[in-house]
C-alpha cells in the first residue's frame, strides 16, 4: 500500500513541501507532494516528524500571514502561528 505526501502532510499537520525536504534528507526520491511513499518510507518520515531527531537544524516560520474574512465580510490579515513539538525555533 502507497500513501500520496500531501496525505501524509495533512495526516501529520504539516506543509508538503516540509515532507519533500525530509524525504530528501532520509534519501526518498520524492519531487512533489503527489510522489507516493511505501510503508518503509512512510515509518521513515512519520519518525522524523515525532522524534524530532535530524530536525534541529529546521527553522520554523511563526510570521505565516493569512487573509481571513470577519463577521462583517471584510477581508483580514492575520498571523498564523503554528507550533511544532520536538523543534528548535529560531527568532530572526
Amino acid at each position: 500500500m502507497t500513501t500520496p505526501i500531501y496525505t501524509i502532510a495533512k495526516d501529520l499537520n504539516v506543509e508538503s513541501n516540509r515532507i519533500l525536504l525530509a524525504c530528501k534528507k532520509l534519501g526518498i526520491n520524492a519531487k512533489g507532494a503527489t510522489k507516493r511513499l511505501n510503508k518503509e518510507e512512510l515509518e521513515k518520515i512519520k519518525s522524523y516528524f515525532e522524534t524530532g531527531k535530524n530536525v534541529s537544524d529546521e527553522i520554523v516560520n511563526l510570521n505565516n500571514k493569512v487573509k481571513v474574512k470577519n463577521s462583517s465580510g471584510k477581508i483580514e490579515e492575520k498571523v498564523k502561528i503554528n507550533y511544532f513539538k520536538n523543534r528548535l525555533i529560531r527568532k530572526s
